[in-house]
């Protein structure tokens, strides 16, 4: 009983001790947004995140129709879908860079310009190959905004809440899935294919504009906890209303967050490496891929969609936009409770290591095993999706009651998104400082791994059957579960022998900039040095011929007098 009344005044007590013999590093405020300004920001931003995977899946419903139309194959309609899904995992490597450097702003207004051109092309054309071409122009406007909503979480939020927040972000990727499967079969089944696009063109647009004038900038090397001026083009309405007021009120910028922002920020073009380094870095890449291939599977299941439960139901394109909606449920009902639960599992931990739990300051996670506080809430939830897999392909299999497909779509969608929600929490804990380039990393690897898993899934279907097809994906998972068991017990050391070598390269280039900086002060003090004897040396020269010409000139008067002497001594004589 002591203890928990303990463990409740460490956690409401910025005073308090931690029940370590030494007391953990707590941080200064994270952020100046509120509570309200922050779930604001993240919403936003998560609405943003809708367009990516609501373009994917908006256009699931209609793949029939625009077989039909276009005269080409289901697997010719499928590579759409693959080279969108490639594209999806390339283009945030370049936008997340961007935005963590430059800012979220500038990067929104990149994706959303290339996205709604891809939109107005995509409702105007009419062969197979434009399709195709657009298809990836859409993917790269829309993709990275996932990677920004994830980047502002990392902003404006620390570690002990993230698990909520996270929550909010992922809300609209959620609904995606869950309301663009309905949206599009609708709109393709009485209006045409083509009227999907022109949806997602006014759509975009009306979320654009109010974005770019009042979304303010939250990117920490721009603006620091917020409360640092940002550049002009990261400047939103807002943003210059608070800036104009705090100059009114002669309220003077934090020195510490203007040194930061001053040593950090850069406008530089995207390099899509930085992304890399975190894929190829040994933690975050197990990570990342034991979370791709949870999402291939579900890719997977998703385009098979439309062709088995017309064969076996004789869906139209409306009722296959339903088939999607107990998936969406599962996945919207994860988002709601699954935040909660991992953030409940952190401050049982952190009461356990003596961490205090503070509101809006970040914890020093250095010591602290992240890593088993997120996935222990993720691994079982990997074992029920895979379970529901094979029993939902062989419920497709023996063509059930349509009951039985349906609930286990949404024990799918629930398993599968909660999961793969703590694992992307998990990246941004391990990353703080490039939330939006952790993102991009994990989008990466999974688009790569669903743009196989839906290349490769028809042709399953067709030679080795419903059953056999998503046993095999479903074993998959089991296989390689246990790197998720070697994070839980290796990461802490791994993510140790990583800020080593952080430290280290940035000491050594610290050091390089030091020993560079010195040997041009070096330089010019040789180059003072040299000017100083040469102007010396010159004035010697000027002494000396100044001499000299003294002395001509002495030597010419000699000269002369003794020829004025000479002269004399001639005319006396003649007279």
């Amino acid at each position: 009983m002591a203890s928990a009344e303990q463990n409740r005044t460490t956690e409401a007590d910025p005073n308090s001790e931690p029940a370590s013999s030494q007391p953990l590093p707590i941080g200064p405020p994270y952020s100046i947004f509120t509570s309200r300004q922050k779930k604001w920001i993240i919403l936003t931003a998560s609405l943003g995140a809708f367009f990516s995977p609501m373009s994917a899946q908006i256009y699931l419903p209609a793949l029939n129709s625009i077989t039909k139309d276009l005269h080409i194959s289901s697997s010719l309609i499928n590579l759409t879908v693959t080279t969108y899904m490639i594209i999806q995992g390339i283009a945030p490597t370049m936008v997340a860079g961007f935005s963590d450097g430059a800012g979220r702003r500038p990067a929104y207004m990149a994706c959303f310009t290339i996205y709604i051109i891809a939109n107005i092309g995509l409702a105007l054309q009419n062969n197979y190959v434009a399709l195709m071409v657009l298809r990836a122009l859409q993917s790269a406007g829309s993709s990275g905004t996932v990677a920004l909503s994830n980047g502002c979480v990392g902003d404006i939020v620390t570690s002990s809440e993230r698990g909520i927040y996270v929550a909010y972000a992922s809300i609209s990727s959620v609904l995606g899935p869950s309301l663009a499967p309905i949206i599009g079969g609708v709109l393709s089944q009485y209006l045409g294919w083509k009227s999907v696009f022109w949806f997602l063109t006014i759509f975009a647009t009306v979320y654009f504009l109010p974005l770019m004038l009042f979304f303010p900038e939250t990117c920490r090397k721009v603006v620091g906890d917020g409360s640092v001026p940002p550049p002009k083009w990261n400047q939103s309405i807002t943003g210059y209303l608070r800036e104009k007021e705090r100059a009114r009120s002669g309220t003077p910028v934090d020195p510490a967050q203007q040194a930061y922002v001053t040593e950090n920020y850069r406008l530089q073009f995207p390099n899509p490496f930085s992304t890399l380094i975190i894929v190829a870095d040994k933690e975050a890449g197990l990570i990342l891929f034991s979370q791709g291939l949870v999402l291939a599977c579900f890719y997977a299941i998703s385009v098979g969609v439309p062709s088995q439960y017309k064969e076996i139901y004789n869906f139209n394109d409306l009722e296959l936009g339903f088939v999607f909606l107990p998936m969406s449920v599962g996945t919207l009902v994860s988002a709601f409770t699954t935040g909660k639960i991992v953030d409940w599992n952190y401050r049982k931990h952190a009461r356990r290591h003596g961490l205090p739990v503070i509101r809006n300051r970040q914890e020093d996670l250095s010591n602290f095993p992240i890593e088993k506080v997120r996935l222990q809430v993720a691994l079982p939830l990997l074992y029920v999706g895979a379970t529901s897999v094979i029993a939902y392909g062989w419920a497709l299999h023996y063509e059930a009651n349509l009951a039985v497909p349906l609930v286990l779509i949404f024990v799918l969608g629930y398993s599968v998104n909660a999961a793969n929600q703590c694992m992307s929490i998990l990246m941004v804990d391990i990353w703080p400082g490039r939330p939006a380039t952790a993102t991009a990393a994990a989008n990466l690897v999974r688009c790569s791994l669903g743009a196989a898993s839906t290349a490769v899934v028809m042709p399953m279907l067709d030679k080795m059957g419903r059953g056999w097809t998503y046993t095999t994906l479903a074993l998959l998972w089991v296989a390689f579960s246990p790197l998720v068991w070697m994070l839980m017990k290796n990461g802490p050391e791994w993510r140790r022998q990583r800020r080593e070598r952080e430290e280290k390269a940035k000491s050594d280039k610290k050091r390089a900039r030091e020993e560079k900086a010195n040997m041009e002060i070096g330089e010019e003090l040789e180059d003072r040095r040299g000017e100083k004897s040469e102007t010396k040396d010159a004035h010697t020269s000027s002494v000396s011929e100044y001499r000299s010409k003294n002395g001509q000139e002495e030597a010419q008067k000699e000269r002369l007098g003794a020829s004025l002497e000479d002269e004399i001594t001639k005319a006396g004589k003649k007279i």
